[in-house]
């Protein structure tokens, strides 16, 4: 398993908010627990919300605050878009000021870290291309309301979603949707997606396809 995706997978297995320890996750993805410290340190330092040390065990945070102010997934991704097109302006000094905001931004984000990520919307590996996922964002977002049906290409396959639910990951978007194509749940990471087209089809929900369904199937798996 690449790195990249074992760095996925347990986001996927700390995002039900509960502490799971090390020796637990090490077991889940076939590696030593000193690679799932690094991973761990990894993740912190790439954004995604980690809390938790060697010897006690780690979850993500859902919450997303900036003190004083309550931030929305929508506010979050507009802060992830300004500060990703200014980052990359031909203006030297409109890009350092992104940047220096965005360090800024990290200083007050509630998340206990032994270390600050290297620039809040400037994602480190292995999401160093997370940045290409914001073109997609709004098309996705905007599906999700009016329940369309959304083409996507990622790694040369082509899938038919309907997209449920965008979840954010400390500079991560991840999309979960009912694929028709693979005719199960799907947790994509946008970055991945190399095309995306908006389908005019509707759709509807349906029993073991509705968002409800995932986090029901999500409850159980968490259970067992």
């Amino acid at each position: 398993m690449r790195r990249a995706d074992r760095l996925m997978q347990l986001i996927q297995l700390l995002r039900d908010g509960n502490l799971h320890k090390a020796a637990d996750l090490a077991t889940a993805t076939g590696v030593s627990m000193r690679t799932i410290y690094r991973d761990m340190e990894t993740l912190a330092a790439s954004g995604v919300p980690i809390e938790g040390e060697r010897g006690i065990g780690y979850r993500v945070i859902a919450a997303i605050t900036l003190p004083p102010l309550n931030l929305t997934m929508t506010e979050v991704e507009a802060l992830h878009l300004g500060l990703s097109a200014v980052g990359q302006s031909a203006d030297a000094e409109l890009s350092a000021a992104a940047a220096a905001l965005s360090a800024k931004l990290d200083a007050v984000m509630p998340e206990d870290r032994s270390r600050a990520p290297a620039g809040y919307g400037f994602a480190i590996y292995p999401f160093a291309d997370a940045a290409r996922s914001f073109q997609h964002l709004p098309s996705i977002r905007q599906a999700i309301r009016t329940r369309q049906k959304l083409s996507v290409t990622i790694q040369d396959q082509t899938r038919t979603l309907r997209p449920l639910q965008l979840d954010y990951w400390g500079r991560l978007w991840t999309c979960v949707a009912w694929c028709e194509t693979k005719k199960a749940f799907d947790d994509l990471r946008v970055d991945q997606i190399t095309e995306l087209r908006v389908l005019p089809s509707l759709f509807v929900d349906e029993i073991g396809k509705s968002l409800s369904d995932y986090n029901a199937l999500r409850s159980k798996v968490k259970v067992d």
